[in-house]
Formats: structure tokens, sequence, C-alpha cells
């Protein structure tokens, strides 16, 4: 009897760690859903526009990170766009500062 018990614990043990990948995934698709959503309005690709917005939804949604990190390869994209911008205008100190946490927050 004992013996049942642990074969099915150790079952269940097993599928519990397949499980788990679909559960990191979701939120994963919902914060690329965010971001593209943010690029959409800032674009001006607001609600109303139709297949304007539904087409660059699709392209957004469907494009993957070169390093299949998710999320994190835009934001070292976005860093490194903030960081040559805040360059070429040549900001020191306090103003780069604040144009960096404005240009990463946008």
């Amino acid at each position: 009897m004992q013996r049942v018990l642990r074969a099915i614990t150790l079952t269940l043990f097993a599928l519990s760690l397949g499980v788990t990948p679909f559960a990191v995934a979701a939120p994963e698709q919902q914060n690329k859903m965010k971001a593209c959503n943010e690029q959409a309005n800032a674009k001006g690709f607001g609600e109303g526009k139709g297949d304007e917005r539904k087409a660059f939804m699709k392209e957004c949604l469907s494009t993957k990170s070169g390093k299949g990190g998710g999320g994190k390869d835009t934001q070292q994209n976005k860093m490194k766009a903030c960081n040559k911008e805040a360059g070429e205008k040549q900001l020191k100190g306090d103003e780069r500062k604040k144009f960096m946490s404005d240009c990463l927050s946008a």
C-alpha cells in the first residue's frame, strides 16, 4: 500500500513540474500585450483605428526577441536608444537622469 502511495505522490509531483512553464508563460504574454498596446497608442493607432491597429498589433505580438528572453531584450534596446539620444543631446547630471527616466518610462 505504501508503494502505491509513493508512486502516486511521485507521479503527481512529476506532473506538477511539467505544468509550471505554462503558468510562467501567461504573465510574459500579458506584459507583451500591454507593451504593444502602449506602442500602438503612442503611434496614433488608438482604439478607433480598426485595420491599421489590428495590423500593428499582429506584427508587434508576433515578433520574438533575439535571445528568447521576453521583455528583457526590448528593455535593453530601449535603454540603448535612450542612452544614445541622451548622448546626442549632451545631457549631464540631473538633466540626464530626468531624461533617462522619462525616456525609459515612455
